[in-house]
């Protein structure tokens, strides 16, 4: 069995991988009970289906923060460093696409005297 961790905005995924019938599991739920649209689906299955690996593999997931979008992707950044360590082979193949890489975007802090991050206060000049 291998771990790895996927991050992404605020979502923290941990993803165990082990040889088994292709069978994905999150927070104790099926996939497509998880992930109800077919976009988040195939972000999740991205890694598997470029490793040609979907059925080789049973994959837990425990995932917390942030929306789904963030939680999918960092899903499928953690599987994707779980494929790697169990199969050097693949990291060239998953490095092309991107899905190695921990994508660094945050919300920005919101600042004093600023209604929002970026956004002041309505300007009145008399």
């Amino acid at each position: 069995m291998t771990h790895a961790i996927g991050r992404r905005k605020t979502a923290v995924a941990r993803v165990f991988v082990k040889e088994g019938t292709g069978k994905i599991t999150l927070n104790g739920r099926d996939l497509k009970d998880f992930f109800t649209t077919m976009i988040l689906q195939s972000k999740v299955l991205q890694p598997l289906k470029l490793t040609n690996t979907a059925d080789a593999f049973d994959i837990k997931v425990n995932v917390q923060g942030g929306g789904i979008t963030g939680q999918a992707e960092a899903v499928r950044h953690g599987l994707s460093r779980a494929l790697c360590s169990i199969n050097p082979e693949y990291r060239p193949i998953l490095k092309a696409e991107g899905l190695l890489t921990r994508d660094p975007r945050m919300v920005e802090r919101k600042k004093y005297g600023q209604k929002k991050a970026r956004k002041r206060f309505q300007f009145s000049k008399r």
